[in-house]
């Protein structure tokens, strides 16, 4: 607060030229703390936020109590670490139904799991990592795990490869620049052969993930593409590797391509 002096009176203002840029980096704060929480880190104490976000412990208290107090974090009464609040759940649902080929596509991957008994799910594209939008799991015990809203590489992903096989040169030289990270021994690092691979799925219409993203699991994804043409997300089942052998993969390939074509005729594409 500063003093203000008009027409020879004192004024108070509540607002200081400096209040502007300090709110702006509290929130920019603040979103850092929302963003540190990840799937395999589902709670964390404040010495840990502490550390990662390179703050003081005072700090990263008076954040998290900002977010406690507006539902985006919630403390686990048992332990005092906190965890993402039913907000974001909220916010994140009408975020969802922006995209209404999730919903278009509910029947359509309803289907594919019938025919394949396995889990299967739709993904977007988010900069240089993939977002499963939605999600079925197989029946069967021993299945791969979908989760609504979890980020993965794009690089690595049989969806991220349908997805940057349709980008323009520049997101695809950032995925590159960024770095090819090995999640598995079979993650494919190598430039050359990674832009192979998405020469491959432009000529062939699907991608398959041969245990690139998760040791003993093995997917297939094919395009989703909207009035335009432009493809607009990657829908795609995988399982255990000992289970969807390639030739499996390739058995089922016509299943996929007819439900993703069967989406994109609901949103508007006619080849």
């Amino acid at each position: 607060m500063r003093i203000v002096k008009l027409n020879g009176k004192n004024t108070q203002n509540d607002e200081t030229e400096e209040d502007g840029p300090r709110r702006l980096s509290s929130v920019t704060a603040a979103l850092r703390v929302l963003k540190v929480f990840s799937e395999q880190e589902p709670e964390l104490g404040i010495s840990t936020l502490s550390k990662r976000m390179n703050v003081a412990k005072s700090t990263a208290h008076r954040l998290c109590a900002a977010l406690l107090a507006e539902g985006f974090l919630e403390q686990n009464p048992d332990n005092g670490r906190y965890r993402l609040g039913l907000q974001l759940f909220t916010l994140g649902g009408l975020v969802r139904r922006r995209f209404d080929v999730t919903k278009q596509a509910a029947p359509f991957l309803q289907g594919l799991r019938q025919q394949t008994d396995e889990s299967v799910h739709l993904a977007i594209l988010d900069d240089t990592n993939v977002v499963y939008m939605f999600n079925l799991e197989s029946e069967q015990a021993i299945r791969m795990r979908s989760y609504i809203g979890v980020r993965k590489p794009a690089s690595c992903t049989a969806e991220g490869h349908v997805l940057l096989a349709s980008c323009t040169p520049d997101v695809v030289s950032r995925v590159i620049k960024q770095g090819l990270v090995a999640r598995t021994p079979k993650t494919n690092t190598d430039t050359q052969l990674f832009l192979k691979a998405l020469e491959e799925v432009r000529r062939d219409g699907y991608a398959i993930d041969d245990e690139e993203s998760e040791v003993g699991m093995r997917g297939i994804a094919a395009p989703v593409r909207d009035i335009t043409g432009n493809v607009v997300a990657a829908i795609g089942f995988g399982g255990p590797a000992q289970r969807l052998t390639r030739k499996a993969l390739r058995a089922a390939v016509p299943h996929l391509i007819a439900a993703a074509n069967g989406i994109s005729a609901t949103i508007g594409y006619h080849p």
